[in-house]
This record gives structure tokens, C-alpha cells and sequence, in this order.
């Protein structure tokens, strides 16, 4: 009797974020719908209505606190002499 193969499934990878930064974007999308997530330093900016602006918020909000989240990628600026 010859072994069968698991036909058609995904390679199971490691999670990139962690839940604990799944629900501080959650909550980020939650206050920009109610309107009431604000950009800046201490939230003394405007009101945030982009959906890319809201998940950076909360994905930031989420390193602060310590949470799994990938780092940021660094951006390659020549250096001008």
C-alpha cells in the first residue's frame, strides 16, 4: 500500500503579527469610522480618514505596548555629499 499525499495544501507559516496587534488596529478602524482617531504626537493633529494612515496608527500603538509586529522597513535614501 503506497503513502498518500496531502494534495493542495498551504505550507503553515509562522504568524506575522500577533493578536495583540490585530485588536489595536481593530480599535484604530473602529475610532476612525466614529471619527474620533487623531494623527500626531499625543493625537494633537487633525482627524485621520485614511484606512492606511488608521492600521500605521495601530500598528504603531502596538509596538509601543510591546506586541508582535514585524519592524518597520528602512527607507534607501542616498546620502548627497
Amino acid at each position: 500500500m503506497a503513502a498518500r499525499k496531502k494534495s493542495g495544501g498551504r505550507k503553515k507559516s509562522a504568524r506575522k503579527y500577533g493578536k495583540a496587534a490585530g485588536k489595536s488596529v481593530k480599535s484604530a478602524m473602529k475610532k476612525r469610522k466614529k471619527g474620533t482617531l487623531k494623527s500626531g504626537k499625543g493625537g494633537k493633529g487633525g482627524k485621520v480618514k485614511s484606512r492606511k494612515q488608521a492600521i500605521a496608527i495601530g500598528l504603531s500603538e502596538a509596538r509601543k505596548k510591546g506586541a508582535k509586529v514585524p519592524r518597520k522597513k528602512k527607507s534607501s535614501r542616498k546620502k548627497r555629499d
